[in-house]
Order: structure tokens, then sequence, then C-alpha cells
């Protein structure tokens, strides 16, 4: 098999409650060695690229600017320089859109991370402006996310309440678009592109959905989903990250 496009999921996938999963930065760069072009993409929404780049790179996984791509990522493709913004995230998010915020009329509501900043005000704010036309974009749409500390509410609940105050359905930037998917592959063709993470509502579905082969690892929310037979299949399932290129390799000698 030639070099392909691995695509990497971050939480649960790379690290687990702000701590390396063993082998994981090893794993990278041995696939990296093999010719193979090694990308972390993410739902996380706090963040700016290059903060969260400096995070991920503290925690000992090696990753570059231009190597991490995320729903903000996406968001900045996404709209035209015309486009105006109303962005319901917190203040590194909404930095992030320097050239799109503080406008009138807005023609698109962007709903990230807003657990340091969330008010009713503000929601009122997002909520008005979809029924006035703006285009609701979410980052992510996830239901919860595991931190150290334990499970919190995610920003797919925050989208969600203005979906039905709304009656307007948002469209999905992050996982498991299959938007976010193209942007963050390029033009890597299915066969040679391999999605990686813990979460078949997400990595696995996006994957299989897209046509890329799918590796679900048993870390992060895999406990979590392991009863659930109706979610997305993964071609593949290892323990770890760590088990990655030896898979890897051993299809590409079949």
């Amino acid at each position: 098999m030639d070099a392909g496009v691995i695509l990497l999921d971050l939480d649960g996938t790379l690290v687990e409650r702000g701590r390396p999963i063993p082998g994981a930065a090893r794993a990278i760069m041995e696939l990296r060695r093999a010719g193979h072009t090694v990308r972390v993409f993410t739902n996380t929404d706090s963040l700016g690229e290059a903060a969260l780049v400096k995070r991920i790179r503290r925690m000992g996984i090696p990753v570059a600017l231009g190597e991490v791509f995320t729903p903000v990522v996406a968001a900045l493709r996404v709209l035209s320089l015309a486009s105006r913004v109303l962005v319901l995230a917190d203040r590194a998010v909404r930095d992030e859109f320097p050239a799109h915020t503080g406008k009138a009329n807005p023609t698109h509501v962007i709903v990230g991370d807003c657990r340091q900043t969330l008010a009713y005000p503000a929601l009122d704010a997002a909520f008005r402006a979809v029924r006035n036309g703006a285009e609701l974009l979410a980052l992510q749409g996830g239901r919860y996310f595991r931190a150290a500390d334990g499970d919190h509410l995610d920003t797919g609940a925050i989208v969600a309440a203005i979906e039905y105050a709304t009656d307007r359905k948002a469209r999905l930037l992050g996982k498991p678009s299959q938007d976010f998917l193209r942007l963050a592959a390029g033009d890597t063709p299915p066969d040679r592109l391999w999605v990686v993470g813990d979460d078949r509502t997400t990595d696995i579905l996006m994957a299989d959905q897209g046509g890329a082969t799918s590796v679900l690892v048993r870390t992060g929310k895999f406990a979590d989903q392991e009863s659930a037979a109706a979610l997305a299949e993964p071609t593949h399932t290892i323990d770890s990250i760590a088990d990655l290129p030896e898979l890897i390799e051993a299809q590409a000698s079949r």
C-alpha cells in the first residue's frame, strides 16, 4: 500500500483526560518515518490552531502548525470576506474571527465552546440573529466531553437549544460532517485515507460515510459505546494508538 494520509483523533485517541496515551508520540514518529502524512483532527472548539498546537506539544505529542485541523480552522475556510459573524463562544475562539465580528446584521452565527461566558443575553442574541436569517454554524455537535475531573456538557447541547427555539437546523462544521473530512483530508482519495478514533458516533461514522479506512481504538469513549450495536462499525479495531503502525504495515504487506 502506498503512503497515505492518516487523520488521528485527539481526545481519547492520542490523549486521555489531559495525559498522553502511552506510545502515542512514538506511533506518530513511526508513521512519519514510513512516509505517511499524519494530521491531528479534533472537534476541539475552545482554542485557535496556534494555541491548540502548543497545548498538544506540552503533552508530548509531536505536531506543528498546519498539522492540526479543528472546526475553528474549518469555519475560517468556509466564511467569505463579506461574512458578518456573531460568535457564541469564549474569547479564545472569538479572537480567531477579527475580520468577521463586530458588525451589524450577522450573516452567520457560530456556536462553539462557551463554558466561561455563556449567559442568557448572549444565547438570546444568537437566537434572534438566526431568526433574522443568519445561518447557524455548529463548530461541533458533541453531547459531552471528558476531562480530568469527569464528563461535561458539550457544544452540541447549546446548538440543540438554538435549533429548537428557532426551528432551524445548524450546519455542522466538525465531526462527523463530510465537509470536515474533505477539508481535513484535502484531495486525498478514500483508498489512501485512514481515520483513527475512539468515538463510533463521530470518527468511525464519518470515515465509513466517506469511504475511508476506519480504525477504532479501545481507549477514550470506547467502553461507553461498546454495547451499542447500532453504531457505525470500524474497518479495524486495536487496543490503542500504539498499535497503529503495526496494523498499517501489516495491511501494506497484504
